[in-house]
């Protein structure tokens, strides 16, 4: 997102290419945002993360590095640390001080003469955040396109009906706000990504939530869904890197750096 005034720039929810079969990192899909920066001749003034991913591993801490932007999530990122940090037993600290912005309901940062507004939509998980920049809104994974739906909520400190409710204060939003959404998964009859709707469409036609839906309903529907799916592939790097902000663990004496895998019996 740039303002176009002032060339200040944020990105959202960037990404490293991890290639899990062989534990290859690379940074060919940051290093192209870097570039579009540097040639824009924009300067780059946050990281904004909409929640700590389990489907990738996030380049924020990379990006940081190279261009000294402040990464910003939502205050209750906390919540998700305290969670997995026992899980990887990672010398994280549950403080969210790795990032450098923590925000909450109500919160705003500017963005050269726009404005960064923070509306708090957990229910994927705890810490979810839309971020509003002028005419849209950056949902993460809260809502998709309205012919796919909406965010699991089965995560540790996930909840359909906490998830029903931050979708509601979405669609309370101006007809004509534009909606980006975080992934768009190809729907049967589909064949084309997607990646901008508006509040009206998803207000009008998003299968879970849109027409009205009731809360009830729409608890039903996901904790049902939510029962059939498997857990990301990527859940486990991610999630112990994540919540360090996209840092990796510091490497060992013989200069490697390892990820961990928890190891539990099957049910």
């Amino acid at each position: 997102m740039v303002d176009p005034a002032t060339k200040t720039a944020a990105i959202i929810d960037p990404v490293l290419d991890f290639e899990p079969k062989a534990g290859k990192l690379s940074t060919t899909s940051a290093d192209a945002l870097l570039a579009a920066v540097r040639d824009q001749g924009l300067h780059l003034a946050y990281v904004l993360e909409t929640h700590a991913h389990a489907d990738h591993l996030s380049a924020a801490d990379l990006i940081r590095r190279k261009t000294g932007a402040k990464i910003v999530i939502g205050a209750k990122i906390t919540e998700v640390q305290k969670t997995f940090i026992p899980v990887f037993e990672s010398d994280a600290r549950p403080d969210g001080a790795v990032f450098d912005v923590l925000m909450e309901e109500g919160d705003a940062l500017p963005l050269g003469e726009l404005s960064i507004a923070a509306l708090h939509t957990p229910g994927h998980t705890p810490a979810c955040m839309t971020y509003r920049i002028g005419d849209a809104a950056f949902v993460g994974d809260t809502l998709f396109m309205p012919d796919y739906g909406t965010a699991r909520a089965d995560f540790p400190g996930g909840d359909a009906r906490t998830l029903y409710r931050s979708i509601q204060k979405v669609l309370a939003l101006p007809d004509e706000t534009r909606i980006f959404v975080g992934h768009d998964y190809l729907p049967a009859g589909r064949d084309t990504f997607h990646w901008e709707t508006t509040v009206a469409e998803e207000r009008a036609r998003n299968i879970h939530v849109g027409g009205g839906a009731q809360e009830d309903d729409f608890v039903a529907m996901r904790q049902a869904r939510d029962a059939t799916l498997a857990a990301p592939t990527l859940i486990l790097p991610s999630l112990q890197v994540n919540i360090r902000a996209g840092a990796l663990p510091d490497p060992t004496a013989a200069g490697n750096v390892f990820l961990r895998l928890p190891v539990t019996w099957a049910a």
